[in-house]
């Protein structure tokens, strides 16, 4: 069948952002091509936190379904279980839900396993890396690090927290920034976790609470194993002043040993959980500080992480990716878009998904502060749970549908 839209779309970034748009453009019938600079795609990290308002905004894509079939994962309330991480694990907080809080975790390559087998395979095109793009009078040129290049009527970067499609729209380069916060990462057995934690720990989010470091513990039933991920933080002095040297790698091997020095002042249970982790990774924790004042330049727009690089204490940076796949798709899909008003319908998404997912940006990096008795109430038990109050609300409680009204408004009326 041939394209029903009057334009083609370039989407440079093949992780959830880009996947989950193609998906949602080619279904609306737009001529889409993915361009990523992996031999497959293939995400680094293992876990995935899906809020319920990314549910809601997969359903909407018509894509949820699939995902829960390939992930065998199912849909289960993820309202968060706070302890103390120090000796004693006292309850901090017990953050109430509803029956509509359902979200998953999900293992990254299983979600993205259920994206690729919803395209078409023709679309993609592998080891093609974005060195430049050259804004003509109607088209737009990529150009490739093979000596390639495409030309194409929209170009979106879904390419992630090191995008140059990033440095196109803004002018100039603009890199994330080092928040002075390290995460040793890994998967564990689920008896370990329950020996661990209890029982609750297969049902629901963990996070174990104390100065300066935090444990975020989730499940992922399909492949019956338990996401850590633990959080340490340096705040002595500027992140500025600890960011990692110019060429290092963001993630590299780590020891157990390093890991469990970071957690020294923690408790049995919580030694006993990292101590299942064997070959820890580190990460270096980066994000977009301040956010983005635009996230589109003419035909050209960005999505998930090369937009709103942001920390993971909400759960919520795959969430917001998918919204703006969301949201960008069905503009782009509307029986009124065309290519002479895409400029248009690109400001409508820029108007309305930059202040939501720029405030969900901010408030990650707060989450994390008061995770390590940082916050903004102070560095007490009731402190911690007086800034718990409502945290998620707005992330998991937003009217999709609403939204969408409203750029649909600016973007065609």
């Amino acid at each position: 069948m041939p394209p029903a839209k009057d334009f083609k779309v370039a989407i440079v970034g093949g992780g959830v952002a880009g996947l989950a748009l193609a998906v949602g453009l080619i279904r609306g019938g737009v001529q889409v091509d993915i361009f990523e600079q992996a031999s497959k795609f293939e995400e680094i990290a293992a876990g995935l936190g899906i809020g319920s308002n990314a549910i809601r905004a997969l359903k909407g894509l018509g894509i949820l379904d699939e995902i829960l079939r390939i992930s065998d994962e199912p849909l289960t309330m993820r309202t968060f279980l706070l302890i103390s991480g120090l000796p004693g694990r006292e309850l901090i907080y017990d953050y109430p839900g509803t029956e509509e809080d359902i979200g998953i975790g999900v293992h990254r390559a299983h979600f993205l396993d259920a994206l690729v087998s919803l395209l078409p395979t023709e679309v993609s095109h592998f080891r093609k890396k974005c060195i430049s793009v050259v804004e003509g009078e109607s088209e737009i040129t990529m150009f490739f690090d093979d000596g390639t290049s495409h030309t194409s009527d929209i170009v979106i970067g879904c390419d992630g927290i090191k995008s140059s499609i990033r440095t196109v729209v803004v002018g100039e380069p603009v890199h994330a920034k080092f928040t002075g916060t390290v995460a040793f990462r890994g998967l564990i057995p689920e008896a370990a976790a329950v020996a661990a934690l209890g029982k609750a720990v297969l049902n629901r989010p963990h996070c174990l609470v104390g100065p300066n470091r935090h444990i975020i513990v989730f499940p992922l039933h399909g492949p019956q194993l338990v996401n850590i991920l633990a959080f340490s933080t340096d705040r002595s002095k500027p992140a500025e002043e600890q960011s990692p040297r110019l060429g290092q790698p963001s993630v590299v091997a780590a020891t157990q040993e390093e890991m469990l020095e970071h957690f020294a002042a923690f408790g049995k249970h919580a030694l006993d959980l990292l101590a299942n982790i064997k070959k820890p990774t580190k990460w270096f924790l980066h994000a977009l500080n301040p956010p983005l004042k635009s996230y589109i330049r003419g035909k050209i727009a960005l999505v998930g992480d090369s937009a709103h690089s942001m920390l993971p204490h909400l759960g919520a940076g795959a969430g917001q990716a998918i919204e703006d796949a969301y949201m960008l798709s069905r503009l782009l899909t509307h029986p009124l878009a065309k290519l002479q008003n895409v400029e248009t319908v690109l400001k409508a998404y820029d108007y309305i998904r930059r202040p939501r997912a720029n405030r969900v940006l901010t408030s990650s990096y707060t989450a994390g502060e008061v995770y390590e008795q940082a916050g903004p109430s102070g560095d007490s038990i009731e402190a911690i749970r007086t800034d718990l109050i409502d945290q998620w609300d707005f992330v998991w409680n937003h009217d999709l549908d609403h939204d969408f009204e409203m750029a649909v408004q600016m973007a065609f009326d």
